[in-house]
């Protein structure tokens, strides 16, 4: 695949500045306030009293263990001392951010809902006094940071998906014998929340399955998902907006338009790759599928970025429901699989541009946009970034959405868009993608984007068969059988190239830190958290984890102290260890692990 044209020679002039020189070397308390540090998501951190010069000395300063092992995504948030997490199932715990001790913890009591998937959350949003969260059966709960009561708790939506279709024909087939149903449409929100001008936004998840089988056999897992749309099994995306002080709702953006959803009909991705569709076919089936949008998924699946002087917040959408079957959804699919910039203050959309119309591969827009400066065609754009599951690196205009370039892959791609077929065909990137919704990391010094990826390619099927309710046509993927890897990748800013790889033993999901120490931090399934030299990609130092570290790290100061935490507690999905910890590091002259 030839992108040649797309990728003109750049400069980036990053959002944040790189600290001073003559940094201090005990430096001043520094919170982590947001998700991704700042409202630009850039996982960046001035801190550089932890550097490659003295990583080797880092130690544990403390650890704290929840109690809940399952899969541990939280993003720990520091302010004025305390550290406040999440667990799988939204219970939120204040501690002492220096020496881990518990403050205060909050129980969450999850009502009688279908939830599609299981229990996940990846942490929570600080504004006014208040911790908000939202939780795996659709609430938004705030409670008050210094005492943890609840200030106000309110449903997102009271729609979960009861209404399950007969999957008797399915499961009888020899190549799905023993498979379990794991997920169905049903709404959830795992994100960390986005707060911005006395508004907290949250995304709904759940809303792009349609059914969702799982089968698995010498480690490998097949997906299937079939013709469902009229029997009940989708719901429709969306994010929405409330007043941080009361709870009310303010706005609410739903991701699949009611009234033109259907698109232009693309042939072409809008960076000139064919889709393979039958657009003749799809349009004569137009009129019997006329309320598909009603249930046409798009899910918001990680915490949106924000530009407060253009007033927008820049957010991904999911894929279609039914995932990957597209028979009962003819169209683009609008605006599912798409980079969007909202009003933030309206919830009006300004532009959306849509990565892969009429998705059938799972190509969500899942890790968070960043924001950066980008030396355009000789003059300074603002631009905003999405490292996609493709496999590129998206760079945008941010006021007007006009694709200002792509990168080159990070990782292989092969038959990208091919139809699925009765026998299969393979593709990568796999059911997995290139990158999940694991945040990126950037570097301003070192003008580098850092992507923690993965490469699987996976076998895509597609069938007809007679069930209960009549014939249904039917997809599926099944993991390809041969080795899956992870890729740790380094992005020149200033032209879209890589920089350095370095590839790792199992596929990379949880996130990047990167600091004005010259370090980036990540960890991996198989428990180590490590610290690169970011120039080069050299592993200079890691630590051994008790279950896989798939969580975001962060870099926070408190009292001439810089401090490192991550949590390690696995990811179910991809079969690593679960756990359910908090660790912290710092340097050993100012103090000693637990």
């Amino acid at each position: 695949m030839n992108n040649q044209n797309l990728t003109p020679v750049i400069s980036v002039v990053l959002l944040l500045t790189a600290c001073s020189a003559d940094q201090s070397t005990a430096p001043p308390d520094t919170d982590w306030p947001l998700y991704g540090g700042n409202y630009a998501n850039q996982r960046y951190s001035e801190l550089d009293q932890i550097n490659r010069a003295n990583i080797a000395g880092l130690e544990l300063a403390w650890r704290y263990k929840t109690g809940i092992k399952a899969t541990f995504q939280t993003n720990p948030l520091v302010q004025d001392g305390v550290m406040y997490i999440t667990t799988p199932r939204n219970h939120i715990i204040a501690l002492d951010a220096v020496a881990g001790t518990q403050i205060w913890r909050y129980e969450h009591q999850h009502r009688d809902y279908t939830s599609c998937c299981g229990p996940a959350n990846r942490g929570t949003a600080i504004s006014q006094g208040k911790i908000i969260m939202g939780t795996t059966d659709a609430r938004l709960i705030a409670l008050d940071s210094k005492s943890g009561a609840v200030a106000w708790d309110i449903p997102v939506t009271d729609s979960g998906n009861d209404d399950q279709q007969d999957l008797t024909a399915i499961m009888q087939m020899a190549e799905l014998e023993g498979a379990e149903l794991t997920g169905a449409s049903g709404y959830t929100a795992n994100m960390a929340p986005q707060v911005f001008a006395g508004l907290v936004f949250v995304g709904i998840s759940g809303a792009g399955y349609g059914l969702h089988l799982e089968q698995t056999s010498a480690g490998k897992t097949a997906l299937t998902v079939g013709d469902f749309a009229d029997s009940g099994d989708g719901l429709r995306g969306f994010i929405v907006a409330y007043d941080v002080n009361s709870g009310e709702e303010v706005w609410r953006w739903h991701t699949i338009p009611e009234t033109g959803w259907e698109g232009e009909w693309r042939q072409h991705t809008a960076y000139g790759v064919e889709l393979q569709r039958d657009i003749d076919a799809e349009q004569a089936s137009l009129a019997e599928n006329s309320e598909s949008w009603r249930i046409g998924g798009a899910s918001v699946f990680t915490t949106p970025a924000i530009d407060p002087e253009l007033g927008l917040i820049y957010l991904g959408t999911g894929n279609p429901s039914p995932q990957m079957e597209d028979s009962s959804r003819p169209g683009d699919n609008l605006d599912s699989v798409s980079l969007v910039a909202l009003d933030a203050r309206t919830g009006e959309k300004v532009w959306a541009y849509q990565q892969v119309p009429h998705d059938r591969w799972g190509y969500d827009v899942a890790s968070p946009p960043v924001l950066l400066d980008v030396e355009y065609k000789g003059k300074t754009v603002a631009a905003v970034a999405q490292a996609s599951k493709l496999g590129w690196l998206f760079v945008h205009d941010r006021r007007n959405g006009e694709l200002l370039f792509l990168s080159e892959p990070f990782v292989p791609q092969e038959n990208l868009f091919a139809k699925p077929t009765p026998d299969g065909v393979r593709i990568a990137p796999g059911t997995l993608g290139a990158v999940s919704w694991t945040p990126v990391a950037v570097d301003p010094a070192n003008h580098a984007i850092y992507i923690p990826g993965m490469h699987q390619a996976a076998n895509f099927y597609s069938r007809e068969l007679e069930t209960v309710a009549g014939q249904r046509n039917y997809s599926f993927f099944q993991q390809a059988d041969e080795a899956d890897w992870g890729l740790l990748t380094a992005i020149d800013t200033n032209t879209g190239k890589i920089l350095w790889q370095q590839q790792m033993p199992e596929p990379m999901v949880g996130g990047a830190l990167a600091t004005a120490g010259e370090l980036l931090f990540s960890g991996e399934g198989n428990g180590r958290f490590n610290a690169f030299d970011s120039h080069n990609g050299k592993r200079l130092w890691h630590y051994q984890a008790n279950a896989g570290v798939n969580a975001p790290p962060i870099s926070y100061s408190i009292n001439g102290r810089q401090y490192i935490a991550v949590a390690a507690g696995g990811n179910s999905l991809f079969g690593y260890e679960t756990g359910d910890e908090v660790l912290v590091f710092a340097l050993p002259d100012q103090g000693s692990a637990d």
